[in-house]
């Protein structure tokens, strides 16, 4: 049956409340998809039952796993490549050089999903030259979805999801075969720290000297989307980078970051983190070409060097 307006709302309602993502009208559908599944898994018919149950009686742990369903989980390895090539062939570099005295490098994947963007992140910092074995690096890896969690902690894949933006070479060095599935071996693992977090809520945490926050901001409205920039901002260092989805920008949202051109892609610094000097060599690319020449971050709209 297809689901009421008023049970729409109500359930449009719940998940911004609890995760602030924001359901518009024509999302009917997605509604029902997602949860039709709960419904049978609670003897109910359809979904409209699902909702008349909750209105009677509400139900904590039925609401959790609504608002867990309702995200979206979409990811690969090495999703969009540009930005991970940007991480290793220029972000990399510049904190090996700016991190010598503490060897300690921090990482934050926010809505990491099924782990596919953290242990791409882990990969990348494992295989890079300058970050030998004696350097601390932690890759924190948060989602708000609790099931998705203890999928991206098995860290097995199927050869489906590896096909999706893998490198071959990485496959070789960094997985092992499981019966039909790879996975991710233990020395990759082992960077990566999991934590539920819930974005659109106060978090506590340490100190980031790069932020994935890919492809999250569109679902959420402009007020929220400020928030949450504002949030990173301040667990974000100093000289720290941003990477957000390509459809993402904090223009208009936080006049507290500036637009910096690495290659193909962009990121977000901190206002005031100072030029960052090149180096004369960029490590090889971890996905696809590399990116082109040698450059200096530069603000968008400011001469090159």
């Amino acid at each position: 049956m297809t689901l009421s307006a008023g049970a729409f709302t109500f359930i449009s309602d719940m998940v911004k409340q609890h995760a602030a993502i924001v359901l518009g009208p024509g999302k009917e559908y997605l509604v029902e998809s997602r949860l039709l599944p709960l419904a049978r898994d609670a003897g109910l018919a359809d979904v409209a039952a699902l909702v008349a149950r909750l209105q009677v009686k509400p139900d904590e742990v039925l609401r959790r796993q609504i608002v867990e369903a309702m995200t979206t989980n979409e990811t690969s390895f090495f999703r969009d490549r540009d930005p991970f090539n940007a991480l290793a062939q220029a972000v990399l570099p510049a904190l090996s050089a700016h991190r010598e005295a503490s060897r300690r490098i921090t990482i934050w994947s926010a809505a990491c999903s099924t782990g596919q963007e953290p242990y791409s992140i882990a990969m990348s910092v494992i295989d890079h030259p300058l970050i030998t074995a004696d350097w601390q690096v932690e890759v924190i890896a948060t989602d708000i979805n609790q099931e998705i969690l203890e999928r991206a902690k098995r860290a097995r894949y199927s050869q489906l999801e590896v096909n999706r933006g893998l490198p071959v070479s990485m496959l070789v060095r960094h997985f092992e075969r499981a019966d039909t599935d790879w996975r991710v071996l233990p020395q990759v693992r082992k960077l990566v720290r999991y934590k539920q977090l819930n974005l659109a809520e106060p978090f506590d945490l340490p100190q980031m000297d790069v932020v994935f926050l890919r492809n999250v901001l569109i679902y959420f409205d402009p007020a929220t989307k400020a928030q949450v920039l504002r949030r990173v901002r301040r667990v974000l260092r100093h000289d720290g980078f941003l990477f957000l989805g390509g459809a993402e920008t904090t223009l208009g949202l936080d006049d507290g970051f500036e637009r910096v051109a690495v290659g193909s892609t962009i990121a977000y610094r901190p206002k005031g983190a100072g030029p960052l000097a090149m180096p004369s060599r960029l490590a090889p690319a971890v996905a696809g070409p590399a990116l082109a020449g040698v450059w200096p971050f530069q603000a968008l709209g400011q001469p090159l060097n």
